[in-house]
């Protein structure tokens, strides 16, 4: 009997993380939605059928981002597996991937608020990316919306930084993509800005022991990423490193 080392990269990890970082995300990114609607015309801002497949392009593109971006860990997977062996190269990694997790999850319990100072890893790249951002404002059409979200997806974000983090614990390029692809959709009920769920969660977000709650149930995932064998779903017929 044995265990799947990779079994916390499952695409439900993934969109769970992503669904509790919305808690983050409504202030985040809800100020560039913000920006986004400001910029088009007042014919589509007031008519909300007209507003929908902008704010969905920009969404897409962001979330396009984010699989990018994973695909990019799965390569740095390979490269840092490739020295050290696949099993020992998996094994740092899913314990670097336990640390941020937990970082997180303290952060969002309001316990840990330096953990936002990870930020400054991508913010070097930022800076170079930003202008474009700003040259599609004003948004007139959905491809520009696309392009805008694209742009913004890397945006330094440390809870995307752990999600990273765990998509490079994935076993291969694609699933590594495929992680942060679902990540991507775990944050769009407080990012698309309609209707009742992103009310709902701007009301959560206010309650501090929900938010601890959060925070502690990340931390417990991170737990299950350094210890796999402490899950009973991990035990497989066979160690799925791909």
């Amino acid at each position: 009997m044995e265990f799947d080392l990779s079994f916390t990269t499952s695409i439900l990890a993934a969109f769970i993380m992503g669904l509790f970082s919305s808690l983050h995300c409504i202030g985040m990114c809800g100020s560039i939605i913000g920006t986004l609607t400001l910029s088009l015309s007042p014919e589509i801002r007031n008519q909300k059928s007209r507003l929908f497949p902008f704010v969905l392009n920009y969404n897409l593109g962001r979330i396009s981002s984010y699989t990018l971006a994973g695909a990019l860990a799965g390569v740095m997977e390979v490269l840092i597996t490739m020295p050290m062996g696949q099993i020992s190269g998996h094994r740092l990694l899913q314990i670097l991937s336990a640390v941020f997790m937990t970082g997180a999850g303290l952060y969002l319990a309001g316990w840990f608020p330096r953990f936002a100072y990870i930020e400054k890893i991508g913010l070097r790249f930022w800076k170079l990316i930003e202008p474009w951002g700003h040259k599609l404002i004003p948004v007139k059409n959905l491809k520009q919306a696309f392009l805008f979200g694209m742009v913004w997806g890397w945006l330094p974000c440390g809870l995307v930084y752990s999600a990273l983090a765990l998509s490079a614990t994935a076993g291969n390029i694609s699933q590594s993509a495929l992680t942060m692809l679902f990540f991507g959709l775990g944050t769009l009920p407080a990012v698309m800005g309609v209707g009742i769920i992103t009310s709902l969660l701007t009301r959560l977000s206010r309650m501090q022991h929900f938010k601890q709650a959060i925070g502690l149930f990340m931390v417990a995932l991170a737990l299950l990423a350094a210890l796999p064998w402490l899950n009973p779903m991990a035990i497989t017929s066979h160690t799925a490193l791909h």
